[in-house]
C-alpha cells in the first residue's frame, strides 16, 4: 500500500512555474500557468461566508462590497510579483455591475464553494469537534445510568448483536479514515482539487481518493442495512443505546486513524483488521434457537431477547 501511495505522489505532484519577465506577454503567459496550478478553475462558483467581502476596483483602488450569502464567479486570474502580501489576485463578480479583485488569500478565507458536497466537507471541518464531544457525553451518562439500574448493556464486542454490520462498519470508518490521513499526508493537493471540484464517480479521480469515497459510499450502505438488522433484534430503547454506542466508538475510531502518525495508522488498521475477522468468525457460533421468539442463542438458558427459559 505504501509503495501505491508513493507511485500517486510522484504522479499528482507539480512544480508551480517560476516567474521570470516584466514584459506584458509574459505576465500573461504567468497568470495562465498561474491559472492552471490552482485548485479551482476560472468560472469556479462560490458562495461568500464573511460578513462583508470588499472587492477593488483596479487601477482607481475603489472597493465595492458584497455580503454574506452573495455568490461570485471566477472571472479572472493575475499575478503581481511586487506584492508582498500575496502576488495571487482573484477577479470575481456577484453580477455585471459588481466585479473586482481580491487577494487570494484571503478571497479562499471568506468563501465556500457552492458545490453540495463542498460545502459538506466545509461545514464538517469545522464544526465536527462540538457535536463528536455531545455524542461521547451523551453516551457515557446513558452507559452509567444502565449499569447502575443493572440493565442490560449492548455494545460492540461486549453482548453484541447477532449482526456482521456493525464490525464491519466499524472497520470501514477506520479504513476510511486511514484512507483520508493518506491524502492529508501525501497528496494534500489532491484532496484541495477534490474539494473545489468534487464528484461522487470514483473512476474520474485519482485512485487513492476513488478508494476514499467507495469507503464512504460503503458506510452508507451498510449503516443502513445495520439499522434494518438491528431494530429486527432488540427494542426500541436498546437499539437507541447501541447506536449511540456504535457511533462513539467510530467517532474514536475516526478521531484516531486520521491524526495519529501515518505510518502508525497502517500497523494499527492490520491490527484492528485482523481483530474484525476473529470476531466475525467467533459470532457464528449459535448453535441454539430460542423456543418462544426464536432469536439465536450460545447457550441453552434464559433468552436474552424475550426472557423465556430454554432447556
Amino acid at each position: 500500500m505504501c509503495g501505491l501511495i508513493a507511485l500517486i505522489v510522484s504522479a499528482c505532484y507539480y512544480r508551480p512555474l517560476p516567474l521570470t519577465g516584466d514584459t506584458e506577454a509574459q505576465r500573461e503567459q504567468d497568470s495562465l500557468s498561474c491559472l492552471e496550478a490552482r485548485a479551482y478553475a476560472q468560472n469556479s462558483n462560490f458562495e461568500v461566508l464573511a460578513d462583508t467581502l470588499w472587492l477593488h476596483q483596479l487601477p482607481f483602488r475603489d472597493s465595492i462590497a458584497v455580503i454574506q450569502g452573495d455568490e461570485l464567479v471566477v472571472a479572472e486570474l493575475a499575478v503581481h510579483p511586487d506584492d508582498a502580501v500575496d502576488s495571487v489576485w482573484v477577479k470575481v463578480a456577484r453580477d455585471q455591475e459588481t466585479i473586482g479583485w481580491i487577494r487570494e488569500r484571503h478571497l479562499l478565507h471568506n468563501i465556500v464553494p457552492v458545490d453540495p458536497i463542498s460545502q459538506c466537507i466545509h461545514w464538517f471541518s469545522r464544526s465536527h469537534t462540538l457535536p463528536f464531544f455531545l455524542v461521547l457525553a451523551v453516551f457515557f451518562l446513558w452507559l452509567a445510568h444502565r449499569t447502575y439500574s443493572r440493565k442490560p448493556v449492548k455494545f460492540l464486542g461486549l453482548n453484541d448483536i447477532d449482526s456482521v454490520f456493525p464490525v464491519t462498519l466499524s472497520w470501514l470508518m477506520a479504513a476510511s479514515a486511514t484512507l483520508y490521513n493518506s491524502l492529508q499526508h501525501f497528496v494534500p493537493q489532491t484532496w484541495e482539487r477534490y474539494y473545489y471540484a468534487p464528484t461522487l464517480n470514483p473512476f474520474d479521480v485519482p485512485f487513492i481518493l476513488g478508494l476514499f469515497i467507495v469507503s464512504v459510499g460503503l458506510i452508507v450502505v451498510f449503516g443502513i442495512a445495520m439499522l434494518d438488522d438491528l431494530f429486527h433484534q432488540t427494542t426500541l430503547e436498546v437499539a437507541a443505546f447501541y447506536l449511540l454506542g456504535l457511533a462513539s466508538f467510530c467517532i474514536l475510531l475516526y478521531v484516531f486513524f486520521t491524526y495519529v502518525w501515518v505510518y502508525l495508522a497502517y500497523v494499527c488498521l492490520v491490527g484492528y483488521t485482523l481483530w474484525c475477522i476473529r470476531h466475525l468468525r467467533l459470532s457464528h457460533g449459535y448453535p441454539y434457537a430460542c423456543g418462544a421468539c426464536g432469536a439465536k442463542m450460545r447457550n441453552k438458558g434464559i433468552c436474552p431477547h424475550c426472557g423465556a427459559l430454554n432447556e
